[in-house]
């Protein structure tokens, strides 16, 4: 369903996970950005574009590699792909569609696409990389530790800020890759902020925002959970505070534990 709409911007966000869609129309491109999760909702996105293409190229761009976020991608196969590099050369393609085939089977859901790991036609190498499509420009950034294969994008003029799976209002830090790379992505913010006029960040699970302060407060509460976790499985101390003040802690305790095996398998390797 469509969360926040202006001109130029639509925001979907699924019922399933607050995972969010973007479509961002310019004076020279249609960009798409994660269409998921629900074959309704796919095709919802995908009849939004088609209202708005006309004769414009789409751009279609994959946050990171996770099941929820490239499953849409059978639906945009005209599209033209950009991702990471690690995007592209990810060996467990096939273990990330099984995943999408089991859910798909566990709640009976049919999709009228296919069901395809995304071809990627521009890959990102570097922080700064930049693409000019016309008045349009689409500067990236290396966005790891949640990842290993995430990217940070920026539209301008328009200023809008496309975070992944980073700087969310309702999930704390799911780390799947390490955690000082993470604490070193969100450490991108400040420059971030200070070298484009951010008008909108959108993560790739919950609420969007306009509002300066909230994303610097975001980028400090994902610091102090990491931070904190790791001195308190350092100190073999209690953590379960961490997550307190999350509305869906009961489910996110998985991934919590997750991060304090991870961590727990960092610290044994730094000692």
């Amino acid at each position: 369903m469509i969360k926040y709409q202006t001109n130029n911007v639509t925001v979907f966000q699924s019922v399933l996970y607050k995972t969010t869609s973007l479509v961002i129309r310019t004076e020279d491109c249609i960009i798409v950005v994660d269409p998921n999760l629900l074959p309704e909702e796919v095709l919802e996105i995908r009849q939004h574009v088609d209202k708005l293409k006309e004769d414009k190229p789409i751009y279609l761009i994959f946050t990171h590699s996770d099941w929820d976020h490239i499953i849409g991608y059978g639906a945009f196969q005209d599209a033209i792909v950009i991702a990471s590099e690690a995007f592209q050369a990810r060996e467990d393609k096939e273990c990330i569609l099984s995943h999408i085939t089991r859910f798909d089977d566990q709640y009976y859901l049919d999709r009228t696409y296919p069901v395809l790991y995304p071809v990627v036609d521009i890959p990102v190498l570097c922080d700064g990389q930049m693409l000019e499509i016309g008045l349009t420009k689409l500067i990236f950034y290396k966005a790891e530790g949640h990842t290993d294969d995430g990217i940070f994008a920026v539209v301008e003029p328009l200023g809008i800020w496309i975070a992944g799976d980073y700087l969310s209002d309702v999930e704390f830090p799911f780390i799947y890759h390490d955690s000082g790379i993470y604490e070193q992505t969100i450490g991108k913010t400040d420059k971030i902020l200070e070298c484009h006029n951010i008008r909108l960040l959108v993560p790739g699970h919950g609420t969007a925002t306009d509002i300066k302060e909230e994303i610097i407060f975001r980028k400090v509460l994902s610091y102090r959970y990491i931070q904190e976790l790791r001195k308190a499985v350092n100190e073999n101390a209690d953590h379960s505070f961490l997550i307190q003040g999350y509305k869906y802690r009961q489910d996110q305790m998985k991934s919590h534990n997750e991060n304090v095996e991870l961590i727990k398998r960092e610290l044994k390797e730094l000692n």
